[in-house]
């Protein structure tokens, strides 16, 4: 019996030809989809970057055209003028508000330690919060706190990573919105000429609506949120809060999500006073309660008014709704966005509660 020549396949031997041109198309593919996945992981945070930018747009359109109207500015420099103004504001706000913090931080071990010892005067709980040895568990936390941060698995560098996010975002949020700030009435024009001429008086109307519910809710509510903030920032320092700055920032964020906004933000700036004492932390407590019953009464209504035209159940139900998908930015949404829907409906509805046109009169017999 003959011997199979050397190199020669037998029939059970399987053999691949790969073609280079396969390989190619292959680890195209692989790239494509590595792409498509990071592009649909992202779209979250591309559309909260652009909802972000659409509000801050809305916020600032305004300014925008009232300077173009009192100095005769193009749209352009008009936009320039409001933006190197808003970061001048920020700036000075900056300088004002971190070397104070840094100073307080450092201070803050400090007065934990030293109210830690003052426990067990607190009216009705102080001896139970001694029984429980809560001082010693403070301070043996605040001990071990170094190594905790120190270690292999510390936390400073995800905070890090997440600071060179958020910078990254806010970035691209601010970009987003100088674009809609520029190009925002061209966008408007070529969306209206997509629409029929019969259609285009109604969808103009419409538009102004939607813009002034969203628009003046969304400048509104970053407006008294930013009085919030600076309110609790003037009561903070003069109590002695420390970091009374970023309980200020905190409260201008909350403030933004309404109805419930207010006991999110309250309730760190009263804790960061019972730090100080308990006659400071009451203090704090007496003062952001004030300054939540003017708000709600005086100050939000002047400045937002009824513009959404909503229930308080169905606002609180909206700011939920609004939290659990998308945050602070989904509050913001959600109510005008609603009170922009039912807008439109009234708008849009047809007349039912005149009822049928009243017949001719007969004419009268000759």
């Amino acid at each position: 019996m003959a011997e199979p020549e050397r190199g020669a396949r037998g029939p059970d031997d399987a053999a691949i030809d790969l073609d280079p041109r396969s390989a190619l198309h292959l680890a195209i593919a692989f790239v494509g989809v590595a792409l498509l996945i990071g592009l649909i992981r992202s779209v979250p945070r591309m559309l909260t970057a652009l909802a972000i930018a659409t509000l801050l747009a809305l916020a600032l359109n305004p300014l925008v055209a009232a300077v173009q109207r009192r100095t005769r500015l193009a749209r352009t420099p008009a936009c320039a003028v409001v933006l190197l103004g808003l970061v001048g504001l920020l700036t000075a706000v900056a300088l004002l508000v971190v070397p104070p913090t840094a100073r307080q931080a450092a201070d803050l071990g400090d007065d934990i330690t030293e109210v830690t010892k003052d426990l067990g005067d607190v009216p009705i709980i102080g001896d139970d919060l001694i029984d429980a040895d809560v001082p010693k568990k403070v301070d043996k936390f605040l001990d071990d706190l170094p190594e905790r941060l120190g270690g292999d698995d510390s936390p400073l560098a995800d905070v890090a990573e997440g600071f060179a996010d958020g910078l990254v975002a806010a970035l691209i949020t601010l970009l987003l919105a100088i674009t809609l700030l520029l190009d925002g009435e061209r966008l408007v024009a070529f969306t209206r000429r997509l629409i029929p001429r019969a259609g285009r008086e109604r969808a103009d109307r419409l538009a102004r609506l939607g813009y002034q519910v969203v628009g003046r809710y969304v400048a509104g509510s970053v407006l008294v949120a930013m009085m919030a903030g600076m309110v609790i920032l003037v009561l903070g320092l003069a109590l002695g809060v420390p970091l009374a700055p970023l309980a200020a920032a905190w409260i201008t964020m909350t403030n933004l999500i309404p109805q419930i906004g207010g006991a999110l933000g309250g309730v760190p700036f009263v804790l960061l006073g019972l730090t100080r004492g308990v006659g400071t932390g009451v203090a704090c407590a007496a003062g952001f309660l004030i300054y939540q019953n003017i708000e709600n009464h005086l100050v939000g209504p002047v400045v937002i008014g009824k513009v959404v035209k909503l229930s308080p159940p169905v606002t609180m139900a909206a700011a939920l709704i609004g939290v659990s998908a998308g945050g602070v930015v989904g509050a913001l949404i959600a109510v005008p966005v609603i009170g922009a829907v039912k807008t439109f409906y009234l708008e849009l509805r047809p007349d039912v509660t005149a009822g049928p046109p009243a017949p001719e009169p007969a004419p009268a017999p000759p």
